[in-house]
């Protein structure tokens, strides 16, 4: 329930900007804010949530999580001007980064211990299916009721969580430890002020509000900042960010591979609507179909892939879902200017076959190689890598678009668009090559993880 409500409330939101901006009388760019405030929040805090339910106990964390989603979406809805919208959205984001931090932990709690692969299996499946519904359903409210009540709707499934959550907890036998660990209240800070830089620099909306000068200096002091944090989490006794953690080879080169491919299909789903609605000049409608084909795959498969993962490891299917990535790729290669709506389907279909494999078992390899007290972490670490692999893929997708439109239109200075046609698909034609080299930087990732067998570390590492 809180992977399918976190699921719903990242996609319910984004069919309604145009009218949201009508309504609150806001640009374009005021309410893109909207969005990053909530990725801001995501990427930011995950990480945090989950190292604090590692040491206060997850149903803390999760079930204020449903708390603090509930309220904000009930002030999101009654929100009278953009600004204002922000502020609850960033809120929002703070509750899902809650519940998104304990989610995939609890659940492979509840089950057996060699059922790892198929709790997560359903967490990809609830996540994938909030995907699915959310801007289906966002358009039928505001065609129906009113923008507001796509915000509303996510109030009773709010209190539900909390609810559930309580009842859980009560019955739980788990037992706090006689002393927690200190809480590394420095590293904690940096790591969110390093994240909130992070997503300002790749973030093309925040770029543009920011400027060019001013995204420099936010790079510039990225830098300086990551170095401190890296320095501060060597000395403390119990980090925020444990690097030693990534001495454990399955961990590290689940992560990896998870970035690498976070990245790569972000540039596929930045890229290809353009060209489906600009060169094919199908509608959006239309478009939203075809977009259908990746969630309905990955739903499909993630429970199967768990089992599969509970079997023989990660290793093997993980693989198989980058190997059906790296199709989606080459299959992206063949897009003309004239080409017919099945080859885009084709590719998402891929795409959807890729992430049924992959997210499930090297998920289940990044959670459940680290040590029982730092999973949570770990959790944290998975929607972190989702949120930066998402910025990372825009950022490098519109910096090599536009490097190759401007060679192939012979215009120097030129913004890539669809006015030249030919120029637009070769440019993205090379894009996607490159994006094929970094797959197999993932696939090489993903066989050296290791082991058929996911192992957990017994102890802290470091």
């Amino acid at each position: 329930m809180g992977q399918f409500l976190t699921g719903v409330a990242s996609r319910i939101f984004i069919i309604s900007l145009p009218t949201i901006a009508g309504a609150l009388h806001a640009d374009i760019l005021m309410i893109a804010w909207a969005l990053i405030a909530y990725q801001l929040a995501g990427i930011s805090l995950s990480v945090v949530f989950g190292r604090l339910g590692d040491i206060y106990g997850r149903y803390v964390i999760y079930g204020g999580g449903f708390a603090i989603m509930a309220i904000s979406s009930l002030l999101c809805g009654f929100a009278t001007s953009a600004l204002w919208l922000v502020l609850f959205r960033f809120i929002q984001g703070f509750g899902a980064a809650m519940v998104s931090s304990a989610t995939r932990v609890l659940a492979m709690e509840s089950m057996d211990e060699h059922a790892a692969g198929r709790a997560n299996g359903y967490m990809t499946m609830s996540f994938h299916g909030g995907l699915l519904i959310g801007p289906p359903l966002g358009g039928l409210v505001i065609d129906l009721v009113s923008w507001r009540w796509i915000f509303f709707l996510l109030v009773p499934m709010g209190v539900l969580g909390v609810v559930l959550t309580v009842l859980r907890a009560k019955k739980s036998r788990a037992v706090a430890p006689a002393r927690a660990p200190s809480i590394d209240y420095v590293g904690a800070a940096l790591l969110i002020v390093l994240t909130v830089m992070l997503t300002l620099v790749l973030d093309r909306r925040a770029a543009v509000t920011l400027g060019t000068e001013r995204t420099g200096v936010m790079a510039i002091l990225f830098v300086v900042t990551l170095l401190g944090l890296l320095a501060h989490e060597r000395r403390t006794v119990n980090p925020i960010v444990n690097l030693s953690l990534f001495k454990i080879r399955m961990f590290t080169f689940s992560v990896l591979s998870l970035l690498l491919l976070a990245t790569t299909t972000s540039v596929l789903g930045f890229l290809l609507p353009f060209y489906i609605q600009e060169v094919l000049h199908y509608s959006p409608s239309f478009m939203g179909l075809i977009f259908l084909a990746a969630p309905i795959f990955t739903i499909a498969l993630a429970p199967v892939s768990g089992q599969v993962t509970d079997r023989i490891g990660p290793r093997i299917p993980a693989s198989i879902g980058v190997l059906m990535t790296m199709s989606a790729f080459a299959v992206s290669l063949l897009l003309k200017t004239d080409s017919h709506w099945i080859l885009p389907t084709l590719v998402m279909a891929f795409i959807g076959l890729g992430s049924g494999f992959f997210n499930t078992p090297n998920q289940t390899a990044i959670v459940a190689s680290v040590p029982r007290d730092y999973r949570g972490f770990a959790t944290g670490m998975v929607q972190t890598l989702f949120g930066i692999g998402s910025l990372l893929g825009i950022s490098l997708g519109g910096a090599l678009l536009t490097l190759a439109f401007r060679y192939y239109s012979q215009m120097p200075g030129a913004t890539p668009s669809a006015a030249h046609p030919d120029a637009f698909v070769a440019s993205m034609n090379v894009t996607y090559v490159a994006c094929l080299a970094f797959m197999v930087l993932a696939l090489l990732a993903s066989f050296m993880r290791g082991g058929t067998r996911i192992e957990s570390a017994t102890s802290q590492t470091g």
